[in-house]
């Protein structure tokens, strides 16, 4: 029942995570002050959103390019110079500028080095564990993302008056050299099938997308993971809910309950790692997921809320884990990064459309109507790709597609 940790006996994995505990909480200063420094310069909110807009355009195509690149070059090189990438952008936001044009020029670097490194770095894993450990050593990475995303900010907010925020900037640097050491110690991992080709451009791109639309399962698997994404995640109306239903304080309450219904799933993951029908598991994830939405958008006290958006995060945690392990194992390696680097728009795509969204329909219906209704969507959405589609619902970790 508990965590599986076999994937860790594999040093070169080990190390990579053990570094992703260190890098992962540095990230999070970074998310943190960003949005800080940006409404502190400007007192305005639309330059706050607009960073979302100039880190995601960026990062998207980044990730495209770089998952091409993956599969055609040294993913250990690529790795390394997107990680260093990372850790330099961090140092110019050390200095500190004053600049919002120059703020919001060294987001969109960072954002579309962090695109590229999660295309490669997702497609590192399967050539670092067996086959038969991709889903546990999948289930580690994603409970130690959400232990950051849970004490980060936290960690962050108690630092932040005591030192600065360019001193949050530095820690963030300093901390990604914990992945930069991690990813040297790696053996090199040339694309299979003899020498690297030549180039990563806009044909090997449509390859990929050409190679998704021939298989029903990848499409299946995108779709779910957008519909649960775009549908039932609605942050964004967490401010008016904490307004108009509980305190304005609770707010954090609420964005920290469905991460560490996440770390709990995790630390529970031996549970369903072992599990082979994955097509299943992510319908009933994307399912299960819904329902705890809308049982949350009809919560009227704050320990109700609280239950279903623990429930929720665990839910997305599984959702994650089968979802990125269909996109390893069911392609050749030389696909891997393609697919991750698509996996990469649709994740960070989906809930900036479903921000826009709810945002919309909270405003026209209410906070409650809204989230309602994007949690019994997204079911529906779910029963109807198990339904329609039966590669996906019959789809086995030991078949191909």
């Amino acid at each position: 029942m508990l965590v599986d940790v076999r994937p860790l006996r594999v040093g070169a994995f080990r190390r990579l995570w053990a570094a992703g505990i260190v890098t992962g909480l540095g990230a999070q200063f970074t998310a943190v002050v960003v949005p800080l420094q940006l409404y502190g310069f400007t007192e305005s909110s639309a330059y706050v959103g607009l960073a979302g807009l100039v880190g995601f355009v960026p990062m998207a195509a980044a990730a495209l390019w770089g998952g091409a690149l993956a599969d055609v070059r040294d993913r250990r090189r690529v790795l390394l110079v997107t990680t260093a990438g990372i850790g330099v952008t961090s140092l110019l936001l050390w200095a500190n500028p004053r600049s919002v044009g120059l703020l919001l020029a060294l987001i969109a670097v960072q954002q579309a080095l962090f695109g590229a490194n999660a295309a490669v770095g997702r497609a590192v894993v399967p050539r670092l564990v067996p086959p038969e450990s991709l889903t546990a050593a999948n289930a580690l990475q994603s409970t130690v993302v959400l232990s950051a995303g849970i004490a980060g900010p936290l960690l962050a907010s108690v630092l932040l008056p005591v030192v600065g925020a360019p001193t949050l900037y530095l820690a963030d640097a300093v901390a990604v050299g914990a992945t930069v050491w991690a990813v040297w110690r790696l053996p090199p991992l040339p694309p299979d099938g003899g020498g690297p080709r030549k180039r990563a451009g806009v044909r090997e791109i449509a390859d990929g997308f050409r190679f998704v639309a021939r298989r029903q399962v990848l499409r299946v698997v995108y779709l779910a993971d957008f519909a649960a994404l775009f549908l039932g995640l609605p942050t964004a109306l967490f401010p008016q809910l904490a307004a108009e239903r509980f305190q304005p304080s609770d707010i954090g309450v609420l964005y920290a309950a469905a991460s560490a219904g996440g770390v709990l799933a995790g630390l529970f993951s031996g549970a369903f790692t072992g599990l082979r029908r994955h097509g299943l598991a992510i319908a009933a994830s994307v399912g299960v997921w819904g329902l705890a939405i809308a049982g949350f958008g009809l919560s009227g006290s704050l320990v109700m809320a609280c239950a279903w958006l623990l429930l929720a995060g665990a839910a997305l945690l599984t959702l994650g884990v089968f979802r990125r392990t269909v996109l390893q194992s069911a392609v050749p390696d030389g696909m891997r990064g393609r697919l991750q680097g698509i996996d990469t728009v649709v994740a960070a795509g989906g809930p900036r459309l479903g921000d826009l969204a709810h945002g919309m329909a909270g405003a026209a219906v209410g906070a409650t109507g809204a989230v309602v209704a994007g949690g019994l969507l997204t079911v529906t959405a779910a029963l109807a790709l198990f339904l329609l589609f039966p590669a996906f619902r019959h789809h086995r970790t030991d078949t191909v597609v």
